[in-house]
């Protein structure tokens, strides 16, 4: 009898594993293999766009952390005829901005978000393509708040729980919907 594999097993042996990058130690996880094959892209983008399609979970705008969040953000909000907002690094966006900085490993970023990019009210779909610390997540779920939006909920491709991202979003309200998990991979 043949299986078809999940769309958690089927992206998962397409996500190429770095060891030792950037830094000795790390097993970075590179989601452009998922990019470059068209069948896999769809996959993937399906999975995302049929949660949202959904009665209760159709956000009003889909909200893109800087970069890769803003490749799959476009092309879910695109699917779902909705507008697309990127939550840039600080000095890209040319309008007036609110800016949120969150901690790192070594130091501090800061994301910013143009002060008209979401209306109060407006249910928000924040996308990022993977879930480490949950700093870049909830940077820009402080920003669509200050706008006065309602996140309803982040979305990534990969969760890294090992990390405490996923468990910090959550504690913090946020619910999170990813398709690959690596726990102890």
């Amino acid at each position: 009898m043949h299986t078809t594999p999940s769309v958690n097993d089927y992206l998962r042996t397409h996500i190429r594993t770095v060891p030792d990058w950037p830094a000795p130690g790390v097993q970075f996880r590179d989601i452009t293999p998922l990019l470059q094959d068209p069948q896999v892209f769809r996959v993937m983008t399906d999975a995302f766009v049929h949660r949202y399609m959904q009665r209760g979970m159709r956000p009003d705008v889909v909200a893109g952390l800087d970069a890769r969040g803003f490749i799959l953000g476009a092309v879910v909000a695109h699917e779902l005829g909705v507008g697309f907002v990127p939550i840039r690094k600080k000095g890209k966006l040319p309008f007036t901005t609110v800016e949120e900085t969150y901690e790192l490993e070594y130091g501090s970023a800061t994301v910013e978000l143009h002060t008209d990019a979401v209306k109060a009210g407006d249910r928000v779909l924040l996308i990022d393509d993977l879930i480490a610390t949950g700093g870049t997540m909830m940077a820009g779920k402080r920003l669509l708040e200050k706008l006065g939006a309602t996140v309803i909920e982040g979305a990534a491709i990969v969760d890294l729980p090992e990390l405490g991202g996923s468990t910090l979003l959550r504690d913090s309200g946020l619910p999170l919907f990813t398709l690959v998990d690596f726990a102890g991979h």
